[in-house]
């Protein structure tokens, strides 16, 4: 695909518009592609809702907002019911599963494990559940390589958490293939 929409979406304090900025930088650093990448937020500085919206392509941006969704994160409920709408058909769904207890129908593909609790449990720190998301982005999606997001990752985090940050990432991306593989029916 020479064009992807993307949205992380959640509420205020999951760190959904740093990992939109991280996906961004991937693309337009690392990979040479055009990148845009936009925000919005509700007025609480935490716990409102929250969207980062990155679109990539290989030829010039002329809009800055997602229009057909090609993959949507939604890391709450409230952001799944809201944000759904805007996924094309045949696009990719990545819902947390302890947050998002419905699953919308239609005709996209639909990814859910546990990503708070994978970085609580699995990498050791729950603040890096952006990271254990963005990774499965990057894997559910491919619009950008998994070498070029690592690096954007670890490039933008302080180097005393890089090792965090790069457990985190890759955690991520492996279980979302992992979901991917035994999900294909949801």
């Amino acid at each position: 695909m020479s064009r992807y929409e993307l949205r992380f979406s959640g509420a205020g304090g999951q760190g959904l518009i740093t990992a939109g900025i991280i996906m961004a930088k991937a693309a337009s650093i690392y990979e040479g592609k055009q990148a845009v990448q936009s925000q919005s937020y509700g007025p609480e500085a935490r716990g409102g809702s929250s969207k980062s919206e990155v679109i990539i392509s290989e030829e010039p941006i002329d809009y800055p907002k997602v229009t057909h969704c090609d993959a949507l994160l939604a890391m709450t409920q409230e952001a799944c019911n809201k944000y759904i709408h805007d996924l094309r058909e045949g696009g990719i769904l990545l819902v947390d599963s302890d947050l998002v207890k419905t699953l919308p129908t239609g005709n996209f593909r639909k990814v859910s494990f546990a990503i708070i609790n994978t970085a609580r449990v699995d990498v050791g720190r729950e603040i890096v559940a952006n990271i254990v998301a963005l990774g499965a982005m990057v894997a559910l999606t491919g619009a950008v390589s998994r070498e070029s997001a690592e690096k954007a990752v670890l490039s933008s985090v302080p180097e005393a958490f890089i090792e965090l940050n790069r457990k985190a990432f890759n955690m991520g991306f492996d279980k979302a293939m992992e979901a991917s593989e035994t999900q294909q029916d949801l």
